[in-house]
């Protein structure tokens, strides 16, 4: 029913950037809180950024990432984005899209992006 779909990983240097994109199969309208997730080895799975409420719900992020992080939607094209910059070696992780419905209450997942930052 629901399908999300990470894009936009890569491997860049301390001090770079990267965009990420989530494709959302249902209707924003649909999802009381939806956004981004990271994983590293050995560590537990953090909330990065989300936004709360549904379609007018505000952003929350991750003291970690304040500053540098920025979540967004597009509503045309059903994608949920995280511009990360100044990225930092201990932001290195696997980073997944998280999104739970209203109707069931239920967190929907991707398979996840892997983002690699070098020293």
């Amino acid at each position: 029913q629901v399908q999300l779909v990470e894009s936009g990983g890569g491997l860049v240097q301390s001090g770079g950037s990267l965009r990420l994109s989530c494709a959302v199969s249902i209707s924003f309208h649909a999802i009381g809180a939806m956004g981004w997730y990271r994983q590293a080895p050995g560590k537990q799975r953090e909330l990065v950024a989300v936004f709360t409420d549904g379609v007018d719900g505000v952003s929350k992020y991750a003291d970690f990432v304040k500053g540098r992080f920025t979540i967004s939607r597009d509503d045309a094209k059903n994608t949920v984005n995280l511009q990360m910059n100044s990225l930092k070696p201990e932001d290195t992780a696997r980073y997944y899209c998280n999104a739970r419905p209203y109707v069931d209450r239920t967190d929907y997942w991707g398979q996840g992006t892997q983002v690699t930052v070098s020293s």
